[in-house]
């Protein structure tokens, strides 16, 4: 995971629906759901939904597969575990210190 790959990943999320639909994939667990049953559950427009759905397909935060004739999607929890990993690997090292506080010191 680097910047770029995180930035396209919360961009994906950039709706509240389409967190909706994510927190709803995590609650499904590895079965997934449905399109239909995904918007059944969260009342979203057909003429949206396909469009959110994509964008997160396409950020890889959700895997797709065909099941007879129904859309079946499921979180991808390995890219999600990524993305909290790659905000978390720094976390309270603190921070380099900035030209303008080190000219202080120095002065």
């Amino acid at each position: 995971m680097n910047d770029t790959s995180a930035a396209l990943a919360f961009s994906a999320l950039g709706h509240p629906n389409r967190v909706a639909v994510l927190r709803l994939l995590v609650q499904a667990g590895a079965a997934g759901l449905s399109v239909s049953q995904m918007r059944e559950h969260l009342n979203i427009p057909a003429t949206t939904f396909g469009h959110h759905l994509k964008a997160m397909a396409d950020a890889g935060l959700v895997r797709q597969s065909r099941q007879g004739r129904a859309l079946i999607s499921v979180a991808n929890y390995t890219a999600l575990q990524g993305l909290i990993g790659f905000l978390m690997e720094d976390c309270c090292q603190g921070v380099f210190s900035s030209p303008i506080s080190t000219q202080m010191e120095s002065s």
